[in-house]
């Protein structure tokens, strides 16, 4: 059995034991009131009253399972009876199940009411919630997944989702999203990837922290997810162990986390399952309190994955018992256990029998009961009628969803045949054609939850592919047929499928993936590949049709990218849509149409093969292969890629020749739309390190900016590029910006179009939480 020795902050091992005194308290005379309140209200504490604040409750059925493992844990007591002593946080009491809204409000009201009158101390709850395409709840708006936020390439918009979905928390009092997802994608194989938003840490970080800031503007916390390492599994398999270097923990997992915190404020951080070199992170003290607290200041709240502690001892086996787990995940800086409270209601005895210090969990009581001061919970009486009038799917709901879902859709390769000329016979066909969960990723509660309910109608409206394409071109010139299933070996739909498309001008083929759970899905929470072709018979499919000479385009509704490098030269033409939500098919017939003129860029680069991965375009130059090996992994769409109905010319680009290691480099380039309609660019800025004392990446995003051109029109973009932007781990692992020459480019992609040189000079310079992190752009 594992020693367990708890410690306060970080230090050295405490004394413990039946009889220890706890430690004095600092004179609190010149404290804010806030602050000494939560201390007073923290001295008048019970051990056991300690120990209900840092726990959830999840009020669940026999045969739910939205959770990993959640079968292995047995029924929790009643809630009046588990709150006796008061609650840290009710889990997910809208997104379990599908129930009313008002009537749920109603009786989440009654509960916190009886917290307030009921409890010794009259201590409401944090109610958390999944909000990452939307709040997991029953008839809620469902946005698209981070995947197409990460395409859209546009921060502000997806602030103003996140508003949106902040604005219907806290409507039904809910006071914890558990979003965004920060990960960076390392491997498309992992399942998971769809909760993620690009391979880029930049990007990434951007419009994380965007998320963030819509978020928390209506009163509600974000939680970070998952920190750190989740992503980089080991052939992309969820929970499979975590063998990242230091270096690139530093370079690219930690970085998205250090926006979020320092420029975003995000209030909580949710740890993740991972072990990285054999140390899970739930027990980290280095991660949990080293990096969060003492290096970048976080003062919020860290709350447990689902189980996570518990796993502990169930999985890392690094725990002889839940006891010895809790005691682990206290020390390393788990503040919080969710989604209730498997090990850490082992802590009253653990207290007792002297095996972790009071202390400790004062620490973890302090920070919960600050979060529920700054959201307003220690003053909430819950006296006022609950909300009764509830539309969580408001028009401005989907309209903003509309928009986010346009200007996500990706036009991957196109033969002249896009936009679809009116009047054409079109034959629809595909597994997804005509199916609306296809638009949701695994986090949506139609996916999420809905298939534990057959029988239950989604409760928002959800045209499908073939519903807006009729409703674009209409119905009369659209033919259907369904082809194949997403993930099995039938063929049988196959003739018919050739027949329609035979007597079209156009054949429409709508593949790609279904979402889901633990193997229930083609991707999603652990369904991973080791095969990144399309899922099941598809590709025959594809090919069935392509045989009959119609030309096709091909519509991927995915989660993950493919390995369709096979269909960018043979279908006529092939668009990308990253699950867009439940507005996602209205965006895809209007792109298809022309209506819509895409913008959207590949967050991920599109694989060669599942040989060929772990892939990332942030590869140092070893990682291109060319003539040292006799395998290929260049992509056959890099990061970046995406084609538009118009065209954009590129000129004026100025680079300045010499920039301070200590400052920040000014680039200007003009663009100009040289085609006949309107649309979006999306300007892409990159570096490289010519020279460094470690190896770096061929190419690495420094900006981006998204910008609206007329026919004709130009503008200049200028980006304001701190050279903390360029900064890398060096041989001692210090993070730093050192003297030498860069190149940069601006393009439509990581490859390259306009190019220059600039020659960073002075000393080499740490990088500290006051160097800046974002690059500045302005568009006149």
């Amino acid at each position: 059995m594992t020693e367990v020795r708890a410690t306060v902050d970080g230090g050295e091992p405490v004394q413990t034991g039946p009889h220890h005194d706890r430690p004095e308290r600092p004179d609190r005379r010149n404290e804010p009131d806030g602050e000494a309140r939560v201390r007073d209200l923290l001295d008048r504490m019970t051990v056991q009253e300690k120990v209900a604040q840092l726990v959830g409750f999840w009020e669940k059925e026999d045969g739910e399972s939205v959770a990993p493992m959640q079968g292995e844990f047995g029924a929790a007591a009643r809630l009046e009876d588990f709150s006796r002593h008061g609650l840290g946080h009710v889990t997910r009491a809208y997104g379990t199940r599908p129930v009313d809204p008002a009537a749920r409000a109603a009786w989440l009201w009654k509960f916190q009411s009886e917290l307030v009158t009921g409890t010794r101390l009259g201590i409401p709850a944090i109610v958390h919630e999944e909000c990452l395409t939307g709040l997991s709840a029953w008839q809620a708006a469902t946005f698209p997944t981070p995947l197409a936020w990460g395409a859209a390439f546009d921060p502000d918009l997806v602030a103003e989702m996140a508003s949106a979905i902040g604005s219907s928390m806290r409507t039904l009092g809910v006071h914890q999203g558990l979003a965004p997802v920060l990960d960076v994608i390392r491997d498309p194989r992992w399942g998971r990837v769809e909760e993620c938003i690009a391979e880029d840490p930049y990007l990434v970080g951007t419009i994380g922290t965007a998320y963030i800031r819509g978020l928390q503007s209506q009163g509600v916390h974000a939680t970070l997810k998952h920190f750190v390492g989740y992503s980089a599994s080991r052939a992309g398999r969820n929970f499979a162990p975590v063998y990242a270097g230091p270096r690139e923990v530093a370079d690219v997992l930690l970085p998205p986390f250090e926006m979020a915190l320092l420029d975003g404020g995000a209030r909580s951080v949710m740890h993740s399952y991972a072990e990285i070199d054999g140390v899970p992170v739930a027990a980290d003290p280095a991660m949990l309190t080293g990096v969060l607290r003492d290096r970048w200041g976080f003062d919020g709240v860290v709350v447990a994955d689902y189980f996570g502690v518990a796993f502990l001892k169930l999985l890392h086996h690094v725990a002889g018992d839940h006891t010895e787990a809790a005691v682990q995940a206290l020390t390393a800086g788990v503040d919080l256990e969710l989604p209730t409270g498997d090990a850490y209601l082992t802590l009253p005895e653990a207290v007792r029998s002297g095996q972790v210090d009071e202390a400790l969990l004062d620490r973890a009581v302090l920070r919960v009961l600050r979060q529920k001061q700054e959201l307003g919970l220690l003053d909430a009486t819950f006296s006022e009628d609950p909300p009764r009038e509830i539309d969580l799917d408001s028009p401005e709901h989907r309209a903003i969803a509309r928009r986010l879902a346009e200007r996500s859709v990706v036009l991957v390769s196109n033969q002249d045949v896009l936009p679809l000329p009116a009047g054409r016979r079109l034959a629809v066909i595909g597994p997804n054609a005509d199916l609306a969960s296809a638009l949701f990723g695994c986090y949506s509660f139609v996916n999420h939850v809905l298939p534990q309910h057959p029988g239950v109608a989604a409760g928002i409206e959800v045209p499908t592919v073939l519903d807006a394409m009729r409703a674009e071109f209409g119905a009369e010139l659209v033919s259907w047929a369904h082809g194949c299933d997403v993930d099995d070996a039938d063929r049988s739909g196959f003739a018919p499928a050739v027949d329609a498309a035979a007597a079209a001008d156009v054949a429409v083929l709508v593949v790609g993936d279904r979402a889901g759970l633990f193997g229930r899905g083609t991707v999603g929470e652990g369904c991973d590949t080791d095969d990144l072709e399309l899922p099941g018979v598809q590709r025959d499919l594809v090919e069935a049709v392509l045989a009959t000479g119609t030309p096709v385009v091909l519509v991927l509704l995915t989660g993950r990218p493919y390995a369709i490098g096979w269909a960018l030269d043979r279908c006529a033409a092939v668009v990308q849509a990253f699950f867009p939500g439940e507005e996602g098919a209205a965006a895809v017939a209007g792109v298809l149409s022309g209506r819509v003129n895409p913008s959207g860029r590949l967050p991920v680069s599109l694989p060669r093969s599942a040989g060929a991965q772990p892939y990332s375009y942030l590869h140092p130059a070893l990682g291109e292969g060319n003539e040292v090996t006799n395998l290929s992994v260049t992509p056959p769409a890099v990061f970046g890629h995406g084609l538009s109905y118009t065209t954009f010319a590129y000129s004026e680009l100025t680079v300045p020749a010499t920039a301070p290691t200590d400052g920040a480099l000014v680039v200007t380039v003009q663009v100009t739309n040289t085609g006949a309609v309107a649309g979006d660019e999306v300007v892409q800025l990159y570096g490289h390190d010519v020279v460094a004392s470690v190896t770096r990446p061929v190419a690495q995003l420094l900006g981006y900016r998204r910008v609206h051109l007329e026919p004709g029109r130009t503008v200049t973009v200028e980006l304001t590029v701190p050279t903390a932007r360029l900064a890398f781990a060096d041989r001692t692992l210090t993070r730093v910006v050192e003297p030498g020459e860069v190149e940069i480019w601006v393009g439509t992609s990581a490859q390259r179009l306009a190019q220059g040189r600039t020659d960073l000079v002075g000393p080499t310079v740490p990088v500290t939480n006051a160097s800046p992190r974002w690059t500045a752009s302005e568009v006149r």
